[in-house]
């Protein structure tokens, strides 16, 4: 896996090659990394933008790249790039590249720079910020979606008095009072539409919402994916919940039609179903309409099945509802015969393309983790990583072989060997079949101890990717054998498989860890069993405190990371209900205590013995502080070593390059002192 889709253009390298040593968590915070990309109609331009880190500042900042297609073996060359400036989520739109801008204004604007080059041309000045935006496939129009108060008529922000005696305190009457790592302040973020002219988008713009209460895209993660144009510029459509009373409770986002004047209510095109439908998508021809939708409402991770409408008749086809996977994301093919849809499956993330017609799915990349599409008139480009190499951009074409176009990180690379990854299958939970990997470090002859790395979600999957936060190669780079499995509950196995968790959560998942460690242990004679730490985070932190309390004896130590420690204060304390509720049988606490009490590791503290790190952060909503503070609290009462790391800037993951450094210092640190000093 180590050349992993190394196949394509060459590709310049530095002369003479660094020495070679282990990659470190100084290396990863200083990668480049690319974005989403935009392509040209006529497929010469690719465009995207790429965040460096400023580690003197910590924090990211983003230039525009492009790269010639037309040209074989070209080189990615900066399309604007001024200093001390973020420039960012381009669009081409004919030949010109539209993009968001921070210069000379906190609040932002849209700009645009000829594909070519030349000077940049600022496109908005409306004041109070914004989300994001797209330009209508003519270019006549602009949809800007920004936070404002329900039922704005346009961007102005208004004019607000506050009472000289006004107090700092604020004042709820339903949920959601605080979303992921947000207060609640009264805005919802809302679609406005501008008209585009060759001197700019003038004025604020039309709200186009009409009455509907939502966020659009939605909150937290929601983005472009959820809006898109027709063709003439005259409709746009995008996904949204209703809030109401029953947000905190609802996974039941909708499509919805508007026209672009706002004139008319918009229309919800799915208001048959009552779970999610999302990542409106339209056809080429603007006939016919994708998105994904689930069937259980209340389940965040149900199967995402791939739906066509036909917008003319109304009649919806099911195109993938005899393909057990989930479709996480869309693009259509140029022609309209296909659409490209990635989806989880057995630890990889690849590329398949789904016959419009007939449904059926050829899959079109083997290893790796295909993290963003764009259809081009040969076929696609695509941005792909793996466990050993972060984010690049290649082509691919029919059923051929992808071919990569860049190499943005060979020269920081350079030098740095990379582990070897091993896959594993044994014989789980439900005599199930559960798929695993060892990461071995480069270049070691002996024994090496175990980091036993438990993934969140609890609906995902240790699987093939890059990650900036929890980085297997980091560990490996650090002397560990990491081993991962993904238990029942994971996804790419079939929504059978993922079920499995869902009021289960100290079962099956701890007995295919149990079985899994065992099985890799046996397997791979380099791993030293006898000096494993345990580590995860959201559910992955769930189960240590779990394992301290189920399976106390095996481990050195523990690193848990915002896990749940107490499940009936998790019932009350967490924002998106949903969730919590769904995975505990479908009640709240109050009707059902024995459901959240059967697996909760606050009853079984007695046992707790082995030295744990504790990591949480105060902006975390999803799984709260006070969850990590009560596991420190009962390990000191316990008399357990014990550390607790807060950062009172992040949220539930760490994302601030200095605090991943920090972060990775003191998990290491706590793993050496229990693993390697003894």
């Amino acid at each position: 896996m180590k050349h992993l889709f190394l196949a394509g253009v060459a590709l310049a390298t530095p002369a003479t090659p660094a020495i070679a040593r282990q990659l470190t968590i100084q290396d990863v915070t200083m990668l480049s990394r690319i974005g989403a990309p935009t392509a040209s109609k006529d497929g010469r331009w690719l465009v995207w933008a790429q965040r460096e880190t400023d580690l003197a500042n910590d924090r990211g900042r983003y230039d525009l790249w492009r790269l010639d297609l037309s040209r074989r073996g070209a080189a990615p060359e900066k399309l604007a790039a001024e200093a001390d400036v973020n420039e960012n989520d381009p669009q081409i739109v004919g030949d010109t590249v539209y993009f968001t801008s921070d210069k000379g204004s906190g609040d932002g604007a849209v700009w645009a720079i000829p594909i070519t080059g030349g000077a940049a041309r600022q496109v908005t000045r409306f004041a109070g910020g914004f989300g994001g935006f797209k330009v209508s496939p003519d270019a006549t129009k602009l949809v800007i979606w920004a936070d404002r108060k329900p039922g704005a008529p346009s961007l102005a922000p208004p004019m607000e008095k506050k009472a000289a005696d006004a107090g700092s305190g604020r004042t709820y009457d339903r949920l959601f009072v605080r979303h992921w790592d947000t207060w609640a302040d009264g805005t919802r973020s809302q679609l406005f539409v501008l008209p585009l002219t060759p001197a700019g988008a003038t004025g604020d713009g039309v709200a186009i919402e009409n009455g509907l209460i939502g966020d659009t895209p939605s909150k937290p993660f929601g983005g472009a994916e959820e809006v898109t144009w027709s063709p003439d510029g005259r409709t746009i459509f995008f996904a949204l919940r209703q809030a109401g009373e029953i947000e905190a409770t609802s996974t039941n986002l909708d499509i919805w039609s508007a026209s672009t004047d706002g004139q008319a209510a918009p229309t919800n095109l799915t208001a048959s179903n009552k779970a999610t439908d999302t990542l409106p998508t339209l056809s080429p021809d603007g006939r016919s309409l994708a998105y994904v939708a689930m069937k259980r409402p209340g389940f965040e991770a149900d199967r995402q099945v791939l739906m066509i409408r036909d917008l003319a008749s109304g009649s919806v086809r099911a195109l993938t509802e005899g393909w057990d996977r989930s479709v996480s994301s869309i693009t259509w093919a140029l022609d309209g015969r296909s659409l490209l849809v990635t989806a989880d499956d057995v630890q990889e993330t690849p590329l398949f393309r789904v016959d419009a017609t007939s449904g059926k799915v050829t899959r079109l990349t083997k290893e790796g983790h295909v993290s963003s599409v764009v259809a081009t008139p040969k076929g696609a480009v695509i941005a792909m990583n793996s466990l050993v190499a972060p984010d690049d951009f290649y082509s691919i074409a029919g059923a051929g072989q992808p071919q990569r176009l860049t190499s943005v990180n060979a020269a920081k690379l350079a030098g740095i060997d990379m582990p070897t990854v091993s896959r594993f299958s044994f014989t789980g939970a439900n005599n199930d079949t559960v798929h695993g990997y060892a990461v071995k470090p480069y270049g070691s002859t002996g024994k090496v101890p175990v980091a036993f790395m438990v993934h969140g979600g609890p609906q995902g999957s240790s699987n093939n990717s890059w990650s900036y936060r929890w980085n297997p190669a980091v560990f490996a780079g650090a002397g560990y054998g990491l081993v991962a499995v993904d238990f029942h509950g994971s996804t790419g196995y079939g929504q059978g498989f993922t079920d499995a968790i869902s009021n289960n959560w100290g079962g099956w998942p701890l007995e295919d860890l149990q079985k899994g460690l065992a099985a890799a242990t046996a397997k791979y004679t380099w791993l030293d069993g006898d000096k494993a730490c345990a580590l995860g985070a959201s559910y992955g932190g769930y189960m240590m405190n779990w394992i301290e309390g189920q399976w106390p004896d095996r481990f050195k130590c523990i690193v848990q990371h915002d896990g749940v420690f107490d499940a009936r204060a998790m019932a009350y304390e967490t924002e998106e209900l949903w969730f919590d509720e769904w995975e505990h049988g479908g009640k709240t606490y109050y009707e059902d205590p024995a459901a959240f009490e059967k697996w909760n590791p606050v009853n079984f503290v007695d046992r707790w013995k082995t030295p744990m790190l504790v990591i949480t952060g105060e902006k975390d909503f999803r799984i709260p502080y006070t969850q990590g503070l009560a596991s420190f609290t009962a390990l000191q009462r316990r008399g357990v070593p014990s550390r607790l790391l807060v950062f009172p800037n992040e949220n539930h993951w760490v994302l601030k390059p200095k605090n991943s450094r920090q972060w990775y210092g003191e998990v290491l640190g706590w793993m050496d002192k229990w693993t390697k000093a003894q």
